[in-house]
């Protein structure tokens, strides 16, 4: 035990050196494993474990779906989605920042990374919302909540990263996080007919759109709707593996952007060489994430912390309560992959010893993941969404996001007292 707390407290000392993580992960996890048991099975060791992962069958997914939502982003079709989502919402009290929610769980279905989302919605809504008059405290909420969308409805990058660490089937976390993310985009747009009941004109309507502008809008969104369909309904109904699925959505967004014309040829290289870099990225810190776990497996900390739990007689929901909070009081100081990196490994054999659901607790992890990328004083959807417009103060975000952090903790407590929110779609597949 004492060996896994130094070996933690050397992985945060590393990372706070910004040093990146997945080499803090390897550096910690062989130099640990080396002192403890020796070098040459600790070399061993990471070497296996640096092969086994890069030739993991199911991290197909995520150059796929990255290279999916590349495409979309690259093409513009982010611009005509909010128009879309404006067209129908834009007339209600707070329309735009409505418009921007459902803006965001769009861009999602087809990006699956929140910090992308944020960015790509905050250079199209912020002029928009400035021009009608709105807040900068509700416009700033409303797309760094927004943004968050994009780890939990799939495809969701964290979910396969979850999904590897713990074996649990992708294709089933996927389905569940959808009654979930729907579940977050009615929250979200309630906290926003609150302000705007409150405060009227930090968020004033629109004028109303004619059905036949709002019919023509809404066929200019047609690939994101095909593709959500096709992707995740042929996962839901057996059709596809998750990597088929991503193969299929990676083309079809290619061959919308080739047929639109909407991307040079130079950019669509750019958009290759892009998600390339970042595949790379995710699975150097896999294998990192692989040899540090190897290193806590090899202490005996996660076996011990199950034992004395089981031992003590704590019940599930006081050790799930205790793990949330430690979730959030971790997002305050690390980013989400860092942070589902460092507890994965040892929260999870511990869920397994209570006998939690692991695809249900995997939604869990998400839920609370989007917290803590809206909550200071690190809050990395806050951090992209200053820099993207950074004439908008931080303490002005950090004020905007509080009705929506309301709404994400109502949300978390309904997902804990009814589980079968995130279970039911996947206990009806195939």
């Amino acid at each position: 035990m004492l060996d896994a707390s130094l070996g933690f407290a050397a992985l945060l000392a590393l990372i706070f050196l910004r040093v990146p993580i997945a080499f803090a992960m390897m550096i910690v996890g062989i130099v640990g494993f080396g002192l403890v048991v020796g070098w040459r099975p600790s070399l061993i060791s990471a070497a296996q474990s640096a092969i086994h992962t890069s030739q993991e069958y199911s991290l197909l997914v995520i150059p796929l779906f990255l290279l999916m939502g590349n495409l979309i982003s690259s093409s513009g079709l982010s611009g005509r989605l909010y128009d879309a989502t404006y067209a129908w919402l834009g007339h209600k009290p707070g329309g735009l920042a409505r418009a921007t929610i459902v803006s965001c769980a769009g861009f999602s279905a087809v990006c699956g990374s929140s910090l992308a989302t944020t960015a790509t919605m905050a250079k199209i809504a912020v002029p928009q919302m400035r021009r009608l008059g709105y807040s900068q405290d509700l416009a700033a909420g409303a797309i760094a909540a927004g943004g968050t969308l994009g780890i939990l409805i799939p495809p969701s990058v964290i979910m396969v990263l979850y999904g590897v660490l713990t074996q649990t089937d992708i294709a089933a976390l996927f389905i569940a996080g959808v009654i979930p993310g729907i579940l977050g985009i009615a929250l979200y747009n309630a906290a926003i007919s609150v302000v705007a009941r409150m405060k009227p004109e930090a968020g004033p309507p629109g004028p109303i759109v004619p059905l036949r502008d709002k019919m023509r809008a809404l066929m200019g969104v047609w690939e994101i709707l095909l593709l959500f369909i096709v992707v995740i309904g042929g996962i839901y109904v057996g059709l596809f593996t998750p990597n088929e699925a991503a193969g299929i959505g990676a083309f079809g967004a290619f061959l919308s952007v080739v047929l639109r014309r909407t991307v040079s040829f130079w950019n669509l290289v750019e958009v290759f060489f892009d998600t390339a870099v970042l595949s790379a990225t995710l699975v150097a810190v896999l294998v990192g994430a692989a040899i540090f776990s190897n290193f806590l497996n090899m202490t005996g900390m996660p076996r011990q912390i199950g034992e004395f739990v089981a031992g003590n007689g704590y019940p599930a929901w006081a050790v799930l309560g205790l793990i949330i909070v430690a979730y959030v009081i971790l997002g305050m100081i690390l980013d989400s992959i860092s942070m589902i990196l460092l507890t994965i490994p040892v929260f999870f054999p511990l869920v397994q010893t209570l006998g939690l659901d692991p695809i249900w607790f995997g939604i869990i992890v998400v839920v609370v993941t989007e917290i803590s990328l809206i909550t200071p004083p690190v809050g990395m959807n806050i951090f992209v969404l200053a820099n993207v417009v950074p004439d908008i103060g931080i303490r002005t975000i950090y004020r905007g996001v509080i009705p929506f952090i309301v709404a994400d903790i109502v949300r978390l407590g309904l997902l804990l007292a009814f589980p079968v929110l995130s279970l039911f779609l996947p206990n009806m597949m195939h």
